[in-house]
């Protein structure tokens, strides 16, 4: 069998306060394969952000081991981990997080600029992810002139265009409205269906039910882990 892509052994997680420690992960094993779609759920306080962070190497864990593609980036120095960053995950975010001057094009190729990619290259590279998700046409547009659903799209297709093992979205429908919301879920559904690997933060069940598997986090713990059966039903079909 193909070793996980993401494998935690007990992962702890504690923040100080003066002397006092507060433990926010208490112990998280888990295993997730390439070109699995998992959402990760759980009520304020659960520990679901601190995991995120983690799993998108933000944060390093107080205690446990996290192999990600076989590199340990539990024991990693900063600069190591922001290279590792870099290269394997492609993130999504509730605030789009672009920049307001650059067009749409210029948005999604700045991680090829951190990776010293030539222009002419970055240039193809973007084109070729806004076309994935459905944007080539608005390639000249700055994010004042998009919608929030094309802002989105725009973050995912910045996301995708390192070609990361990884894309994390961290309550990625927070700021649409349903129907765009739908919208934006297909979308990470045909970007697990093209071959990666998609991981989402939300606390909305209907957002959760888009992914394959749902991890519930309950106190720092994994409550449940299931597959979802809705999908797993269609996979027979």
């Amino acid at each position: 069998m193909e070793p996980a892509l993401i494998h935690l052994e007990k992962i702890y997680k504690s923040y100080f306060m003066g002397k006092q420690p507060i433990p926010v992960l208490k112990g998280i094993s888990l295993d997730i394969f390439r070109n699995e779609y998992v959402a990760l759920m759980g009520p304020s306080g659960s520990g679901k952000s601190t995991l995120m962070n983690i799993l998108g190497c933000l944060d390093s864990p107080t205690g446990g081991a996290y192999i990600l593609n076989d590199k340990d980036v539990s024991k990693m120095k900063d600069d190591d981990l922001a290279e590792v960053r870099n290269k394997e995950i492609g993130f999504v975010f509730q605030q789009f997080n672009l920049l307001p001057r650059l067009t749409a094009v210029e948005n999604v190729a700045l991680p090829l600029v951190y990776a010293g990619i030539p222009k002419k290259q970055r240039r193809e590279l973007a084109m070729e992810v806004l076309r994935k998700v459905g944007l080539a046409e608005r390639s000249h547009h700055k994010p004042n002139e998009m919608s929030g659903g094309q802002g989105q799209r725009v973050a995912i297709a910045r996301a995708l265009v390192n070609n990361p093992s990884i894309i994390l979205a961290d309550e990625p429908t927070g700021n649409l409205d349903t129907k765009t919301s739908v919208e934006i879920m297909d979308i990470f559904s045909s970007i697990q269906a093209q071959g990666n690997t998609v991981i989402l933060v939300t606390h909305e069940e209907d957002i959760a039910m888009h992914a394959h598997r749902v991890v519930r986090l309950r106190d720092g713990l994994i409550e449940t882990d299931k597959k979802n059966l809705q999908h797993a039903s269609e996979n027979l079909h």
